[in-house]
């Protein structure tokens, strides 16, 4: 690792918040270097983006990258996670999904650059700094990583919102709104303030930004159709759409149902429990989407070992392990499973509900001709009998071997 002034040149992850605001004049004052920022577009919205590099540049960055990676966050990383059926403890992953897209960009910068180190905003008590500092283990092992919030004075956000109006850097939110947020096209999570307290109700009219309450949805249900291609959602109501364009649709019509929103305690990484409240309308519906599709499509063995693939690829997923062998080794097992969860799926939104109004495929693995009460031509039930006294003879062996123990 190079000693500070061998440090000539850091590509800065920056998001134009309060921590990498402070960020640019910090590591300038630290470093005496030449400090270049990179902000990623993963579909967070013209306004959170709206001047961010002009910004950068009057916080005193030499130079300032912003690149739109929407389509690759959600078709190369979402769309695997999706497939996988991957959660973290109810959480749809969408932070954490997005840091690896943001560091390969990130890494690629550097290197074009000739950067001696990139550096991000992450605190240290959080999952992000893991998931950076893995990403650039993987794909720069050579190349420093600089993460002010782990060697600075500033201890919290009060601190931080100090360092900036003492620096004149510019801020788009008052003390009152410095909720700690992560958006993207996926998701839009909630943290800090009164979310600390998870005695407390969230403030939902307040905080909530890609929808509404339950109680605040419209009184009468929207009805969708969701197309699927081996596990890749194609269509909405019979209309071909590329991947992006269906996330943003299903962002409006599961935030104006009041679909999608998770109050969460979650056990981090770095063995602190954390409140956070999560938005993700969309992803939930396609979650729920995918999951009854494949209800009907996979095979009961396939079905249950990959629930056990989808706990772990959240797990690493969560962890920042996008980029190892395991990983990458999961995701070719999920495709070989979604060869066949091609399909249309119905649902019903209504008052943060999504109700199931039909499935079907071309590959469907339900026969009502065996599952029907009525029709036993395809079925006979007699056959139960023997099956039923094999599978059933370890307990009566068990029983038997007990009642004569305690007839001794």
């Amino acid at each position: 690792m190079k000693q500070n002034n061998q440090i000539n040149k850091i590509v800065l992850a920056y998001s134009g918040g309060l921590d990498t605001s402070v960020c640019v004049a910090w590591l300038k004052e630290k470093y005496n270097c030449q400090v270049i920022t990179f902000s990623a577009n993963v579909g967070q919205g013209d306004e959170e983006l709206a001047g961010v590099k002009q910004k950068a540049l009057k916080s005193g960055a030499s130079k300032a990258y912003v690149l739109d990676l929407t389509q690759e966050f959600i078709e190369d990383y979402m769309w695997p996670t999706l497939k996988a059926g991957a959660k973290y403890e109810g959480y749809l992953l969408g932070t954490a999904v997005a840091r690896p897209v943001i560091a390969k960009h990130l890494v690629a910068i550097a290197k074009a650059e000739k950067a001696d180190a990139v550096a991000h905003g992450c605190t240290g008590k959080g999952n992000d700094q893991v998931r950076f500092d893995l990403a650039v283990k993987a794909l720069a092992p050579d190349l420093t990583v600089i993460a002010p919030w782990r060697q600075w004075e500033i201890t919290s956000r009060k601190d931080a919102l100090a360092y900036a109006a003492k620096h004149n850097i510019p801020l788009k939110f008052s003390a009152e709104d410095s909720y700690s947020r992560d958006r993207n096209l996926w998701h839009l999570s909630h943290e800090g303030l009164d979310l600390e307290d998870p005695g407390q109700e969230p403030k939902h009219t307040k905080l909530l930004k890609m929808g509404v309450t339950p109680q605040q949805a419209p009184d009468k249900s929207t009805a969708i159709t969701i197309s699927f291609t081996k596990g890749i959602p194609t269509a909405i109501n019979s209309q071909p759409m590329p991947g992006v364009e269906i996330v943003k649709l299903l962002n409006n019509l599961g935030g104006k149902n009041g679909i999608g929103v998770l109050d969460l305690v979650e056990n981090r990484l770095v063995g602190m429990k954390n409140h956070g409240l999560y938005e993700t309308p969309g992803g939930t519906i396609l979650y729920h989407a995918h999951s009854k599709l494949e209800s009907i499509t996979l095979d009961k063995d396939t079905a249950h070992y990959k629930q056990q693939v989808a706990l772990k690829f959240g797990e690493l997923v969560y962890n920042g392990l996008w980029f190892t062998p395991l990983r990458a080794a999961l995701s070719k097992f999920v495709d070989a499973t979604q060869q066949h969860v091609t399909g249309e799926v119905k649902l019903k939104l209504y008052k943060g509900n999504i109700i199931d109004a039909g499935v079907t495929s071309p590959y469907s693995l339900y026969d009502p001709k065996i599952a029907s009460f009525d029709d036993s031509s395809m079925y006979n039930q007699a056959d139960s009998i023997g099956f039923i006294n094999l599978f059933g003879l370890p307990i009566k062996v068990q029983a038997k071997m007990k009642g004569e123990v305690s007839d001794e």
